[in-house]
């Protein structure tokens, strides 16, 4: 069974049991229109968009609306647009969630389920394409790597190439290339697997990584000196380094500024940059994430991390056939975003991309 769609992050919709229906109706076509152009919307505008209250009626509710915190004016105009808490009671009361067409999910499944794309390569075009569709900055979190190592083997795939394959205790399968130096034999690949195996099964990598370094150090006096360098290797290749533990990728930095409302404000959108360069802070976010069923939602200061740029993140967990979490994928953009369409664009991606991580080598 899939799980629910959007999960709330902060405040619950009981803030609109206080609205009676004129309150909400009105609320509502002015976050539309925000959302749709990033202008403030005035009682003339409502008037005119079907409204049927005079537009002295219409001015008072919407300084109802403004003094309830719902609700703010950005200039001395007299037009308003939502606040942060006016977007999340939006967002959990009153949004309605579309549907992504036929051929979105087609190219969607097209550019993620391609047959022989590797860990990386998935991340990376799902990553991509995020961006791409929903006009956003994408990020995307890799997975932690804390299952136990059960079987460790290094296969030859021709004179200078071979294939690292490290399978967990949970069933993942991780396979690296790898270049082969001259001299390698394939009983010289049999002594690197032996001793991996022998040290590694049981053990979560990130946990016996530093150690076995150590001990590969003492150990080169009875492994052959080609061997000795195939497990560096394939510990590098799996690990990563310690650089790479936790991965996060970040595209389409350049559709923030395509964004007519942010290039008015490039202070903030400098800011909003700064924050994507905020590595671990990021991924800490996305963990949060992990912890959730379904699509999460982050507001403006609803997140310490975003509250100087106002920006949102809509984001969702990517998990295997057996519900084990593998990471999170999201896209950040001004508190304007399109939530009914980007909503169901994070969600497909997720479950997409954590079916075709299940169903290949992860």
């Amino acid at each position: 069974m899939n799980p629910p769609l959007l999960t709330s992050t902060a405040l619950e919709p009981s803030g609109l049991a206080g609205l009676d229906q004129r309150a909400r109706d009105i609320f509502r076509r002015i976050v539309e229109s925000y959302l749709q152009t990033g202008e403030p919307v005035g009682s003339r505008t409502l008037s005119m968009s079907g409204v049927s209250l005079s537009p002295a009626s219409i001015r008072n509710t919407m300084q109802d609306l403004t003094l309830a915190g719902l609700l703010g004016s950005p200039h001395t105009s007299a037009g308003r647009i939502p606040t942060h808490a006016g977007l999340r009671l939006f967002v959990d009361g009153l949004l309605e969630i579309g549907d992504i067409s036929t051929e979105e999910r087609r190219e969607i499944d097209g550019r993620l389920a391609g047959r022989g794309r590797n860990f990386d390569e998935a991340l990376n075009e799902a990553s991509s394409l995020l961006s791409g569709l929903a006009g956003g900055a994408s990020i995307v979190a890799s997975p932690v790597r804390d299952a136990g190592v059960k079987h460790v083997e290094f296969v030859a795939l021709g004179r200078d190439q071979a294939l690292a394959v490290l399978v967990g205790d949970d069933g993942s399968v991780e396979n690296r290339l790898m270049p082969l130096k001259a001299g390698v034999t394939p009983s010289t690949l049999q002594e690197a697997s032996n001793f991996l195996n022998a040290r590694l099964k049981g053990r979560p990598l990130h946990e016996a990584r530093t150690e076995m370094r150590t001990e590969l150090d003492a150990a080169r006096r009875e492994l052959d000196e080609t061997a000795a360098r195939l497990v560096e290797d394939g510990l590098a290749a799996w690990s990563g380094g310690a650089e790479r533990e936790r991965a996060l990728i970040v595209r389409g930095r350049a559709n923030l500024l395509q964004d007519a409302g942010a290039m008015e404000d490039l202070e903030k959108v400098r800011i909003l940059f700064d924050d994507l360069e905020q590595k671990e802070q990021l991924i800490g976010l996305l963990d949060g994430v992990s912890t959730a069923q379904g699509v999460r939602i982050f507001i403006g200061a609803e997140t310490r991390l975003f509250s100087l740029s106002g920006s949102a993140v809509i984001a969702a967990p990517y998990m295997s056939g057996r519900q084990r979490v593998l990471g999170a994928i999201g896209v950040i953009g001004p508190a304007r975003l399109n939530y009914a369409r980007v909503i169901p664009l994070v969600d497909y991606t997720a479950r997409v991309l954590g079916r075709m991580l299940d169903g290949q080598d992860t």
